[in-house]
């Protein structure tokens, strides 16, 4: 389960982001960078980012802290920018936040340092797995902190949620989309990867990743009727994505040959 702090600091805005997260400390005195509830992206890129996320922890990838921040809307009195304040109020409640690297600076391909194989196939097979359609040479959302890689921004992942429209027939489907990721003319194989990191992803930690979304994240919507419902759907998605044969180990595969 994620660890929850109590936001008592708002500091500043960070508007490099579409969604303008919060920098926020926290009453275990932690500095984090807050996707915030009430942005236009919503709940399901909160648990978007909470399952990828979570999930490329548990594979032991270079994923900052995750926890779950609640926020006072009281705290919109420190920005001074009519718009943020509103954000943040609508932001009352349960958002995430990502453990804030000091320091850290955009990842650039052309500058380096370039990712080991092995880690860029695992990113790639994650970002696949999870259909991640955001980690692009143009918005590669990652950041380097002492030369190492970190993976940051999940919100667009498992965008099935937005419809869930034949959940299980999409699981099936490769990810073309893996054509632009940016780490693919990095990665070694990603059958490897598929091999090392597919075995890892069991129902049981599926099922304690689903455990953790909030309830609030979660709204009834037509065919899932609670939260538990959601949290089914997600582990089915997943799992049946897991399958044998993989389409989208096959297809990553071929886009990096290309």
């Amino acid at each position: 389960m994620l660890r929850t702090v109590v936001a008592t600091r708002y500091v500043t805005p960070l508007r490099e982001g579409g969604s303008v997260p919060a920098l926020v400390e926290a009453d275990d005195d932690g500095l984090y960078v807050v996707k915030l509830l009430g942005a236009g992206h919503g709940r399901k890129a909160l648990v978007a980012e909470l399952l990828a996320g979570e999930l490329g922890r548990h594979l032991g990838l270079p994923v900052p802290d995750q926890v779950l921040v609640e926020l006072d809307g009281a705290l919109a009195k420190a920005e001074p920018d009519g718009e943020i304040q509103d954000l943040l109020e609508r932001s009352a409640g349960t958002n995430i936040g990502l453990d804030f690297l000091p320091g850290a600076l955009p990842f650039a391909p052309a500058i380096g340092p370039a990712p080991d194989p092995d880690l860029a196939a695992a990113v790639v097979w994650l970002d696949a797995l999870t259909t991640n359609v955001d980690r692009t040479p143009r918005n590669p959302n990652l950041i380097v902190w002492h030369r190492r890689p970190y993976l940051i921004d999940h919100g667009s992942a498992l965008y099935i949620h937005h419809s869930w429209k034949d959940p299980l027939a999409h699981a099936r489907r490769p990810f073309p989309q893996v054509r632009d990721h940016v780490l693919l003319p990095f990665a070694g194989p990603i059958a490897d990867a598929d091999a090392r990191l597919a075995p890892l992803v069991t129902r049981e930690v599926l099922d304690g990743l689903a455990a953790s979304i909030p309830d609030d994240w979660l709204p009834p919507e037509p065919g899932l009727a609670d939260a538990d419902a959601h949290r089914r759907a997600y582990v089915d998605y997943v799992l049946t994505r897991l399958e044998s044969p993989r389409p989208f180990v096959e297809e990553a595969d071929r886009a990096r040959a290309a």
